[in-house]
């Protein structure tokens, strides 16, 4: 009988700067959902914007991970140290003839006359998809590249939003893949981290619920298996703000020195409805406590001061 292969999970931050309370409840879920199951956990450092981040916060990350009480399993290369792998996976997708250049603008992208979804961002509306060589030509500047989208529709059961559909063609239009600076985006790279990692559940924001279709069509025309998805809620300051970097308040540069990691910990697990009462919670006793039945799935609003 074949061996039950164990789920891997991973937590993929951002070292741009101090994790504030809304990465530290992604982490939270992410760790306790694989923890609570006997999983592996991996951890990436997702820092393809080198001018934003540096060596020195992903240290930080670390060490803030491991304050709260979040150990991993193993850590994979940064997305910085991988753009030859990258490159391998962008020469197939050109080999299957789904790449074009782009050289439209910001300022075209976000014309109020192309088409817009309610949340404001655009679906690219194909202005490059057919451009003669000659046309290409003639922009004398670099281009971007996109990725050709089928009209079909992709569906997933997200384990805290539930069912979620989208049409590539008609909710996001062909996409970037690698930017005119030759850097690749966050499609493809975490497409392929996640694939080469052998990943088999993602968890993080609800904000990034829109970039599962795009994801699952890259793991389709790579070779990769879909993963499980669970996008947790987001958490609200008490006035409605989308907590942020910018909240230098709520991130663990600062609460450290004034909270412990399981004040913290009982905190986010009572407002996010895991445990019935506020209580202090070490890691190890969120996992036991764990269920995806029990998350909120709407946005979740903090008082910081009641922790």
């Amino acid at each position: 009988m074949e061996a039950v292969k164990k789920p891997v999970g991973r937590f993929a931050p951002t070292p741009s700067g101090r994790m504030h309370l809304g990465n530290v409840f992604a982490a939270l879920i992410a760790w306790a959902s694989i923890r609570c199951r006997d999983g592996e956990l991996v951890l990436r450092m997702e820092d393809l914007d080198t001018q934003r981040t540096s060596a020195e916060f992903a240290q930080t990350l670390r060490e803030d991970l491991l304050w709260l009480g979040l150990d991993w399993d193993r850590e994979t290369p940064a997305q910085s140290q991988r753009s030859a792998v990258y490159d391998g996976y962008f020469q197939h997708l050109a080999d299957m003839g789904l790449l074009y250049p782009c050289y439209c603008t910001r300022s075209q992208l976000h014309n109020v006359n192309a088409p817009h979804l309610s949340d404001g961002t655009y679906v690219y509306p194909g202005t490059c998809r057919d451009l003669s060589p000659e046309a290409q030509t003639a922009f004398g500047r670099a281009p971007a590249w996109r990725l050709r989208v089928p009209d079909r529709l992709w569906q997933l059961d997200d384990m805290a939003q539930g069912h979620f559909e989208q049409n590539l063609a008609v909710d996001c239009g062909d996409f970037v893949v690698r930017r005119a600076d030759g850097v690749y985006v966050y499609q493809l790279a975490v497409t392929v981290d996640d694939g080469e990692a052998g990943v088999t559940e993602v968890v993080r924001g609800m904000d990034l619920l829109g970039s599962a279709p795009r994801q699952m069509y890259l793991q389709e025309l790579l070779g990769f298996a879909h993963p499980t998805y669970g996008h947790v809620p987001m958490l609200l300051s008490s006035d409605g703000r989308r907590l942020s970097k910018r909240d230098k308040d709520l991130d663990l540069g600062v609460l450290r020195r004034t909270r412990k990691p399981e004040a913290l910990i009982g905190f986010l697990a009572h407002a996010a409805g895991i445990i019935d009462q506020p209580a202090c919670l070490s890691a190890k006793e969120l996992a036991g406590e764990f269920s995806w039945e029990k998350l909120r799935k709407t946005d979740i609003y903090l008082d910081i001061n009641h922790i």
